[in-house]
């Protein structure tokens, strides 16, 4: 996939579900993963488990946080070859009863997580006039879905960060995508159901036709190394004229 041995990637909220997989598909490929997560022992148990990975604790939202992993792994690596910005959460509730503690956060763990790492690893990217930046928004970066209005705002936030980011970047030799997935195996999934049922009125097993597989062609939760192999590929020598792109991993939506 790349002529480059052992390039070193930094993905965020890499402990568990998506972000896992994904270092877990860079490693694979032969790569080196730092894995940045709020919670520091999940961090270094993921790093524990995937082998050529180390954990860091690192809050996307605090720049100071931020700069200080980033510049850490480019001292100890000598440099950075690809960020994957994936930290999200969810909060679902209706517009009118959204508190807007939840909505600052979602917003800030998505979008400012997105832009942070982002904004400290374009110096060391630009001085070695390469580097590939993979966004990780959703197909709710592009399809709106009951009660996820600030998932949805800061996942088409990221949408269009990427875009910019990308025209900003493109005669450095740097790529920036976003991949868009849809319904994913994932803890995140499992723990929303409930709610969307209660929000409903109905059944989990009706929650999840309704708001995960009934708008998705192939009605089957996707697996989180699908997304990471699209990572890698969009981190790939092959893709290097593949930038600003929305790549939908959806199984059809």
């Amino acid at each position: 996939m790349t002529t480059q041995k052992e390039r070193t990637v930094i993905v965020t909220g890499a402990a568990q579900g998506i972000g896992f997989a994904i270092a877990e598909s860079f490693i694979s490929n032969g790569d080196f993963v730092a894995i940045f997560d709020l919670n520091l022992e999940a961090a270094k148990e993921a790093a524990k488990k995937l082998g050529n990975a180390k954990g860091y604790k690192v809050n996307v939202a605090d720049e100071e946080m931020v700069k200080s992993a980033i510049d850490q792994v480019a001292a100890e690596r000598g440099t950075v070859d690809v960020l994957v910005n994936n930290a999200g959460l969810q909060y679902i509730a209706p517009v009118e009863k959204f508190p807007l503690e939840k909505w600052k956060l979602v917003l800030d763990v998505i979008l400012t997580g997105t832009f942070l790492p982002t904004k400290h690893v374009l110096p060391i990217m630009k001085k070695q006039h390469k580097g590939r930046i993979i966004n990780i928004s959703s197909a709710h970066g592009r399809i709106p879905d009951d009660y996820k209005s600030a998932y949805c705002a800061a996942k088409y936030g990221v949408v269009g960060f990427t875009q910019v980011t990308a025209l900003e970047t493109a005669q450095y030799g740097i790529t920036v995508n976003t991949i868009m997935p849809g319904p994913v195996r994932t803890d995140l999934i499992e723990k929303q159901l409930p709610k969307l049922a209660d929000q409903d009125g109905t059944t989990v097993e009706e929650a999840l036709n309704h708001h995960i597989l009934g708008k998705q062609w192939m009605k089957r939760l996707l697996e989180p190394s699908e997304i990471g192999a699209t990572a890698v590929f969009l981190a790939s020598d092959g893709a290097a004229a593949i930038t600003g792109e929305g790549i939908g991993v959806t199984g059809g939506m």
